[in-house]
């Protein structure tokens, strides 16, 4: 009963109102007992027992009512945290009538028409599931079996270097292809939720020098330089894999936009809330005008030199990092660079291991 009062009158407007019927009750008294006094000069006993019994049935009653309403909303509260849990069969009980009946007849028929609609995504993702899967499977095995014959021809190709020219860049042709067709399928089956990360505690410090090590030729061959910079006793739960294929990307991109002799930065840190990880680059930036467009699939920049780029590098990185509940900002200056920022949320022992190695 006590916790039922503190519940009842932590709301203000239930306070409200049995304060004013007190005070209601209150003036009609003290006007009582004034008319007494002026008709019989002398004030009534009586009266003020009667009033005071009176207050008194008036407020059980209403408090009797208003516990039953607060037990009514606590049985509707508990039932809408069951759906949200995970118990899609939870309803409340409304068989009664009235606006507060009715309301609860609402809440039910829209946890129908979720219930409907989970049902039918839940079967539209499984065909997409299925369908990628087709695809998949029809693609690789002409892509792999054109790949053959342009070995082939490669070899066949001898002293014709107008023939071996072609058969080189039929490879290269080829690559792109295959490459965008891999690109599609992940972020088709990270969009369909069809993907089981494996996920463990990783270092991140490992994870970033994976990164550079993925560029070692490249890095070379344009004589650019990528710098890690972060702690070595910094973990993150993640799948391992896919993570580091979406910094990759950030990375691969950031090179793209990058002079000779530039450098991009690769840089880690664990904040009290979260994990992030950032890619820096000293690179030509990236206009205003694009800012908002780039991790649209196959966006193509009206200022961007790059005419080899697919569109898919940004919008698979953020597919991967939204897929481990995680989000990524960007901030880019035109001449002077771009950085991309990936905040993970922090978990119970997801981030910050001490002595681990």
């Amino acid at each position: 009963m006590e916790r039922r009062m503190m519940n009842l009158f932590v709301n203000k407007e239930t306070r409200r109102f049995f304060f004013a019927l007190s005070a209601v009750w209150g003036s009609f008294l003290i006007l009582a007992q004034i008319s007494v006094w002026m008709l019989c000069r002398k004030l009534s006993l009586g009266l003020l027992l009667l009033s005071f019994l009176a207050l008194f049935a008036v407020w059980t009653v209403c408090f009797l009512y208003f516990c039953r309403q607060d037990k009514r909303f606590e049985d509707a509260e508990s039932r809408i945290n069951a759906y949200l849990a995970g118990d899609v069969s939870a309803r409340i009980e409304c068989e009664d009538e009235g606006a507060l009946y009715r309301l609860f007849h609402s809440v039910n028929s829209l946890a129908a028409v979720l219930n409907a609609h989970a049902a039918k995504a839940a079967g539209e993702k499984e065909i997409l599931k299925t369908t990628i899967s087709d695809i998949s499977h029809q693609l690789k095995t002409p892509l792999a079996a054109l790949n053959i014959y342009n070995g082939l021809l490669q070899e066949e190709a001898g002293e014709l270097p107008e023939i071996k020219e072609f058969a080189v860049l039929s490879e290269q042709e080829l690559d792109r292809m295959e490459t965008l067709v891999q690109s599609l399928l992940k972020i088709a089956k990270l969009d369909a939720g069809s993907i089981a990360f494996e996920k463990n505690m990783e270092n991140i410090a490992e994870m970033m020098q994976d990164v550079k090590l993925h560029f070692v030729y490249r890095d070379r061959q344009e004589r650019k330089k990528i710098i890690l910079s972060g702690s070595g006793d910094v973990f993150l739960f993640c799948d391992r894999n896919w993570l580091v294929e979406a910094i990759n990307n950030m990375v691969k991109n950031a090179l793209d936009h990058t002079e000779v002799g530039g450098t991009v930065r690769i840089e880690w840190k664990a904040l009290p809330n979260v994990v992030q990880i950032a890619v820096k680059d000293n690179g030509c930036g990236i206009h205003p005008e694009d800012l908002h467009h780039i991790f649209k699939r196959f966006y193509r920049s009206r200022f961007s030199k790059d005419k080899q780029g697919l569109g898919l590098g940004l919008p698979l990185a953020k597919a991967i990092v939204e897929a481990h509940g995680g989000t990524i900002e960007t901030d880019s200056e035109v001449g002077k660079g771009t950085t991309f920022t990936v905040n993970f949320p922090k978990r119970k022992y997801s981030y910050k291991i001490v002595g681990c190695r």
